[in-house]
């Protein structure tokens, strides 16, 4: 069931036009290596406060939801890195998976995140899903969803 559903959104994300509820769309074929290799940079990009690499790396469209389910945009979560409320000192993932739908690719996975926000030190152990675009500007970040894991 999973797979069909799967494969009516691809179909459906083919006929959707690029300007469609704001959506900048996507092209050609992104390969879980070119996923991987953007998702590491953004990460990179994210702990050095990167704002320039951030910009190029983050799609228009972003939807960031946090895992306090706070929702960011590209704007707004890139503001609060660039202001210093928000300080991510150390990303670690494990059981990473991507998969890739032609020019979307779904990175999932394992993260513990140091952060802090608002002069709150956080440490977060979290199950996440980025979503990747494949774009004329190279691969672009649109998506994040991350879910805490309680402690035991």
């Amino acid at each position: 069931m999973l797979k069909t559903i799967i494969e009516t959104l691809r179909g459906f994300a083919c006929m959707v036009p690029a300007d469609a509820a704001g959506s900048q769309g996507c092209t050609g074929t992104i390969t879980a290596d070119e996923a991987m290799k953007a998702e590491e940079a953004r990460f990179a990009a994210q702990m050095s406060g990167d704002v320039a690499a951030l910009q190029k790396l983050f799609g228009d469209d972003l939807v960031y939801t946090h895992s306090s389910t706070v929702q960011d945009t590209k704007a707004s979560f890139i503001e609060s890195i660039r202001s210093g409320n928000v300080k991510y000192r150390s990303m670690k993932r494990s059981d990473v998976k991507v998969r890739t739908y032609g020019c979307i690719a779904i990175v999932t996975g394992h993260g513990n995140f140091e952060v802090t926000a608002r002069g709150q030190d956080l440490s977060l152990d979290l199950l996440y899903h980025a979503v990747w675009a494949k774009r004329a500007a190279g691969p672009q970040f649109v998506s994040w969803q991350a879910t805490r894991i309680m402690p035991k």
